[in-house]
């Protein structure tokens, strides 16, 4: 493990107890350079997860709650006529951070949705004709609720493909919750200064050049003509999410401090980066499932 991560993996441990395999696979995704749905109950800790990665990474955070009436200048910004000389400037939206929480983000409409949608792809927004870059590195981190709640809907497919990993914390353990009650659980403000945004970045580009090897690629590639092969039952993996593993493969290995990635990296991540595309966003009691059919099904022995 590179020594800058270490202390920031300890550091989130003691403010998320007992949740040490989502914090790890949360940070993957950062690293990775992906954007992280987090769908869960509330009160599991999903806003507390959000803006500890961010503190703990010196990213600037920003949350915005995502409703029916949210519309997508409220994320951007606008053109402002600025009464001093009688020209109109921008006024950046929350969207210019480098960690936007998108609170429940299956709430709000189409527009606001394609406005998002452009920020996470490109890492720009479209005002009036113009093009304006985002600060890098940019992620969003959205929460989502339950479909069987009111005022719901679910994210388009393309939506969905452009978050790396979605996870769920789940309730903590017996051990791990008494702890919390007992006060034990460190602040957030304990994680300040752990790393910069430019660690952040060196870590992103020493983790894009953790070496593969042909044996590698095509185990992922079996993966991915696996999903492809049961069409009918779900959603087929696509290129971008075969990107999005190896991506997610390669941080996991360098959070492990492995000089290359194996078959156990891949399938460490597997169900985090492929889960939400296979069930298309529409997890049941069968969650994890789909994920585990698929490692099943292809031999990583070569």
């Amino acid at each position: 493990m590179r020594p800058d991560l270490a202390p920031a993996i300890a550091a989130l441990n003691r403010v998320l107890l007992g949740k040490e395999h989502q914090i790890r696979l949360a940070l993957s995704c950062l690293v990775a350079g992906g954007h992280l749905l987090l769908e869960d109950l509330p009160g599991m800790g999903k806003t507390t997860l959000a803006e500890a990665l961010a503190r703990c990474c010196g990213l600037a955070f920003r949350r915005v709650h995502f409703t029916s009436d949210l519309l997508p200048a409220d994320l951007t910004g606008i053109q402002v006529l600025d009464p001093t000389n009688g020209r109109f400037r921008f006024q950046p939206g929350p969207l210019f951070t480098q960690v936007l929480l998108a609170d429940e983000i299956n709430r709000a409409s189409p527009r606001t949705q394609s406005a998002l949608l452009e920020a996470m792809a490109s890492g720009q927004v479209s005002v009036d004709g113009d093009t304006q870059p985002l600060p890098q590195p940019f992620v969003v981190i959205a929460s989502q609720n339950g479909l069987d709640q009111s005022g719901t809907h679910p994210l388009p497919e393309s939506q969905l493909d452009r978050f790396l990993m979605r996870l769920s914390l789940g309730f903590p353990d017996r051990a791990a919750e008494a702890a919390m009650l007992a006060g034990e659980r460190a602040p957030l403000d304990s994680l300040d200064g752990l790393l910069s945004a430019s660690q952040l970045l060196q870590a992103q580009a020493a983790a894009a050049a953790v070496p593969t090897n042909d044996a590698l690629i095509a185990y992922v590639l079996d993966l991915l003509d696996a999903s492809r092969q049961q069409r009918a039952e779900h959603p087929p993996l696509s290129p971008r999410a075969g990107l999005g593993l190896l991506a997610a493969a390669r941080a996991w290995a360098l959070l492990a401090g492995a000089t290359f990635v194996t078959p156990a990296h891949v399938q460490a991540v597997f169900a985090a980066v492929a889960e939400h595309r296979l069930d298309a966003g529409r997890p049941d009691q069968r969650r994890g499932q789909l994920s585990a059919t698929l490692l099943s099904q292809v031999d990583a022995v070569r």
